[in-house]
């Protein structure tokens, strides 16, 4: 019988009772799928107004590979994995570490509602993404403390050929260029080359690798995902039939009724989670190995 020690590890370790009835339903689909399952959830949506009072914790960063690191441990790789995204995205050095880490493993992106823009990053480093009709990419131009890097870069040479042509209008574009500093346009430009190169080799060596000329299939996406003169806004939802005419290989969740359903139960059980507990963010595998970031702290467990 445990001790006072060991049963008080067995009471943290079983966890909160939505954390018994979350791990219950991701039992139920790696059961019925025979694949790896690891959940990735952030509560932006549930905790808006933490953010608005700059609370952090919500976004891809690399606090992230120590939840990861703890989920795949002791996993049997070759069962491959399915990779339950739900994020705002993040940061861009912090999604292609992940990418790294994980993209030895036969990956699927499940998406039951969103994985915008770093999100979206990841799940075209996967073979395939599963998605419903009621979910949503997004695009991947890059943000620089906010703003589009495509936009500034558009407004700055709109400025020069309007100045060009007319230097009365100098004038007026003077106190909006002001507003960069000296190596924006050059920090914009070098993201934009970075989140390219990094999606395109992943869709060329990953997603696209079987097809006639891989490197075509993924211009096409990144032509469409990556520029804000197409999308206009980086918060622009991309559903899963314009997902499928980017080219994108896409299976949809409708297909397969049992797994829709298994899917979207996990899926309610983390936000119901997010929503009336203090958890930021969700890293769990289906044996309930779990990395949650808290308010006030970090649980590690199963």
């Amino acid at each position: 019988m445990p001790n006072w020690k060991e049963l008080l590890e067995e009471v943290k370790a079983a966890g909160s009772t939505h954390d018994v009835v979350r791990r219950k339903y991701l039992q139920q689909l790696y059961e019925a799928t025979g694949r790896n399952v690891i959940l990735y959830y952030s509560g932006w949506l549930q905790k808006g107004d933490l953010q608005r009072q700059g609370i952090g914790g919500f976004s891809i960063s690399d606090a992230d590979k120590n939840g990861f690191m703890t989920a795949i441990h002791g996993m049997d790789r070759t069962k491959g994995l399915d990779l339950i995204l739900h994020t705002p995205g993040g940061d861009a050095a912090a999604t292609e570490s992940l990418v790294g880490y994980l993209r030895d493993t036969n990956i699927r992106a499940i998406v039951p509602q969103i994985a915008m823009s770093a999100g979206t990053m990841i799940a075209c480093a996967c073979r395939e993404i599963l998605m419903g009709k009621h979910s949503s990419l997004g695009p991947i131009d890059p943000q620089i403390g906010g703003l589009a890097a495509h936009g500034v870069i558009e407004e700055f040479t709109n400025a020069q050929k309007e100045v060009a042509s007319n230097h009365a209008l100098g004038i007026l574009w003077q106190p909006i260029i002001a507003k960069y500093s000296p190596t924006l346009i050059g920090e914009c430009q070098k993201a934009i080359k970075w989140a390219e190169t990094m999606v395109t080799e992943w869709l060329v060596t990953g997603m696209f690798k079987d097809e006639a000329n891989p490197a075509e299939a993924a211009e096409r996406v990144l032509n469409e995902l990556g520029s804000h003169a197409l999308t206009f806004s980086h918060a622009r939802h991309i559903s899963i039939d314009k997902a499928q005419t980017l080219g994108l290989k896409i299976t949809a969740l409708e297909s397969d009724q049992k797994l829709q359903e298994l899917v979207l139960t996990v899926h309610h059980a983390c936000v119901q989670t997010l929503t009336e507990t203090p958890a930021l963010k969700i890293i769990e595998n289906h044996m309930g190995v779990a990395f949650i970031p808290s308010l006030h702290t970090v649980t590690v467990g199963r």
